[in-house]
């Protein structure tokens, strides 16, 4: 007997729920690539994804995932040797610094944990350590989707500026781009990358960079570009040049128009959608939690992020059992344990195209699978969510 049919529920950390008018304006035929519409179908995507970072400096498309987009900040700015510091908050940072090793960089890890966000001040501190400026690049994620953690990027900024130190400031927004406020201007920000699956609910493969006047004059010397990934190939008139080849039309056309619902609802709305609806998720947590086998990996609340929760589970209790319970019984996919959390976790998604009775689906069958499975939690944990949605949500 199961209570699952029809379409199955994505609570995956990406690539997330898209929204049906994102996968309609995908089925129509392909446009001539020359045309004017192609010309100004580039031309807004670029100018909003700009927007979207938050800068005035240049935004760059690339027919890529997360990890083509690593690859074309790095080899943009680095030169093979360059040292980069890499701000160790989970998984994901670490993989940006394993992709500039394999590159021909030096790599530095500054050690963290996956329980915890950096800490600005031993960022500071290892600059101000390094007299000789060796470290070139400072590469850290605002949200990293396996551990959970929430980057404060605003104060890291700060503290690379209070070291005087001139290393370029690399910021991952693949899990945060849409979803929460990102000042890459702001906050003093070089190179910005993100991608297309999550919180801009587009289908995976396409992959963004941004970059200001800064990382632009350090291009002109780095050697670590290949013609694929260069920002100088991609200037010029011809608009092919902007894809380095053929454009992704279809891909193009659902980005705009999910760009476009994030438009309709206004950034501001969307970034207090995605911090209502991340704290209704943590309500359930906590009260799961009070039966002492349901944890938060991230240990201070403040450093727990709004696009998704990584729930650990100890005492002997395996999460692939709740995770396939809760896909086989009820139709909902939740985010599995990654890296040192592999066996130890699975996570709640709660970003892009997410609303209320979406999460608080989620929510519900997980308790249900809590339940059947009869693994130990304390009670309430749906209740908790909606009355912290009932309290906040104005009449």
């Amino acid at each position: 007997m199961t209570v699952r049919a029809g379409r199955e529920f994505l609570a995956i950390p990406g690539p997330t729920t898209m929204p049906d008018e994102v996968l309609q304006a995908m089925h129509r035929p392909a446009i001539d690539i020359y045309s004017k519409e192609m010309h100004e179908l580039t031309d807004t995507l670029l100018a909003d994804i700009s927007k979207l970072f938050a800068t005035k400096g240049k935004s760059y498309i690339y027919i890529a995932n997360g990890h083509g987009a690593w690859e074309a900040a790095l080899s943009n700015v680095l030169s093979r040797g360059n040292k980069v510091l890499v701000l160790e908050s989970g998984r994901f940072a670490i993989g940006w610094g394993n992709a500039a090793a394999l590159m021909g960089a030096e790599v530095e890890v500054l050690k963290g944990d996956w329980r915890r966000a950096v800490r600005p001040h031993e960022v500071e501190e290892r600059l101000r350590r390094d007299k000789e400026h060796t470290i070139k690049a400072v590469v850290v994620v605002q949200v990293d989707t396996a551990s959970g953690v929430q980057n404060d990027i605003e104060a890291i900024g700060k503290a690379i500026k209070a070291s005087g130190h001139p290393a370029l400031y690399m910021v991952d927004t693949v899990a945060s781009l849409g979803c929460m406020p990102f000042e890459m201007d702001k906050w003093g920000i070089d190179v910005a990358m993100s991608g297309s699956q999550k919180g801009l609910m587009t289908p995976p493969g396409l992959g963004f960079v941004a970059a200001n006047a800064r990382a632009l004059e350090v291009q002109k010397k780095a050697n670590m570009s290949t013609p694929y990934w260069s920002w100088s190939e991609r200037e010029g008139t011809e608009n092919y040049r902007k894809y380095a080849g053929t454009a992704p039309v279809h891909l193009l056309f659902a980005l705009r128009q999910a760009i476009d619902l994030l438009h309709e609802e206004g950034l501001e709305n969307a970034f207090r959608r995605h911090s209502l609806l991340g704290e209704a998720a943590r309500r359930a947590v906590a009260a799961w939690s009070e039966g002492q086998v349901l944890g938060f990996n991230v240990a201070e609340a403040s450093e727990r992020s709004n696009t998704v929760t990584t729930v650990t589970m100890s005492n002997g209790h395996d999460p692939a059992l709740l995770q396939r319970y809760c896909k086989d019984k009820c139709g909902v996919v939740l985010g599995t344990g990654i890296g040192d959390l592999s066996g130890q976790a699975f996570r709640i998604a709660h970003m892009g195209h997410v609303n209320a009775p979406m999460l608080l689906g989620t929510l519900g069958v997980v308790e249900i699978a809590l339940n059947a499975l009869k693994i130990p939690h304390g009670k309430g944990g749906l209740e908790a969510a909606v009355a912290y949605l009932g309290e906040q949500v104005a009449v």
